[in-house]
């Protein structure tokens, strides 16, 4: 087996616009592991918003990996056990609060199966409960509320005013925290040094695999890092331009089963320096 483990993004890549893995997703990623192959689950989603995927396709069983918080949690699905994990300094967080005061965006964390919520609720922190399948914990004061270690937080809003937080708290952070958009609307926040590529490589590490033998598949800006860094990078047709243009190859949209497609595809052995077009 040229790929011994693949690192699926979920949204928009693992799953389709119903935030559904296919059967016939399921079906090729389950005969991937039947013949020896890995999966890594490697999301923004907070772990509990990755559990019921991690299931569906038994990486329990398999001995599959999660990735959560855009790398700041990385679980052995077989054994429950945490192999990495970096905490959100929470001493910037009134620092935070006081920056963002004046936008009309709405500040998250997470905390078991709720996400916490402070200054505002509008329909991206929604979409964010929906997508994860979790509650939403309204609290006044954000920052004397979290106690407890975090992952990362999340910004919602609209796209222009994400846009313009993320140049000012890259500036701010610079060092500190890494600053990202995942979606137009959502700017994650995250401990420094956090990436879906680095905690992959920790990973790879940590099991043994060459980083020549694994697959990294996305759609969003915050999976340029893991397609860049793995062996084969691979961009969704649906993907952002800046991700199709950082990936290797190119499969068909998350509504068209394109990662069953890249499975059927894997046989003709391409790779970074095969001289195969982009597009599969």
């Amino acid at each position: 087996m040229q790929y011994k483990i693949i690192a699926l993004d979920l949204d928009g890549t693992l799953t389709n616009s119903e935030k559904i893995i296919t059967d016939e997703t399921k079906r090729w990623l389950i005969g991937y592991q039947l013949a020896g192959g890995k999966l890594i689950l490697a999301s923004g989603r907070p772990t509990y918003g990755i559990l019921d995927h991690a299931k569906t396709l038994h990486l329990d069983r398999f001995g599959g990996y999660i990735l959560a918080y855009n790398g700041g949690c990385v679980i052995d699905c077989k054994s429950g056990e945490i192999l990495f994990q970096q905490t959100f300094p929470r001493e910037l967080l009134p620092e935070i609060c006081d920056i963002i005061k004046d936008y009309n965006v709405g500040i998250n964390t997470y905390q078991d199966n709720n996400i916490i919520a402070g200054k505002n609720v509008n329909k991206y922190t929604e979409i964010e409960a929906k997508i994860n399948g979790m509650n939403i914990k309204f609290v006044e004061d954000f920052p004397g509320y979290v106690d407890f270690d975090i992952n990362k937080c999340l910004l919602q809003g609209e796209p222009d005013e994400i846009v313009k937080l993320e140049a000012i708290l890259s500036e701010k952070y610079k060092g500190t925290l890494g600053v990202f958009r995942s979606e137009s609307y959502f700017l994650e926040l995250v401990p420094n040094g956090i990436d879906k590529a680095q905690s992959i490589d920790r990973l790879l590490k940590m099991i043994k695999i060459p980083t020549e033998q694994c697959i990294a598949c996305g759609d969003g800006f915050n999976d340029i890092s893991m397609i860049e860094y793995a062996g084969l990078g691979v961009a969704m047709e649906n993907a952002k331009d800046s991700v199709k243009e950082a990936a290797d190859v190119i499969t068909l949209s998350n509504d068209n089963e394109g990662i069953s497609h890249l499975l059927r595809t894997l046989p003709r052995g391409f790779g970074r320096k095969s001289g195969h077009s982009k597009k599969i």
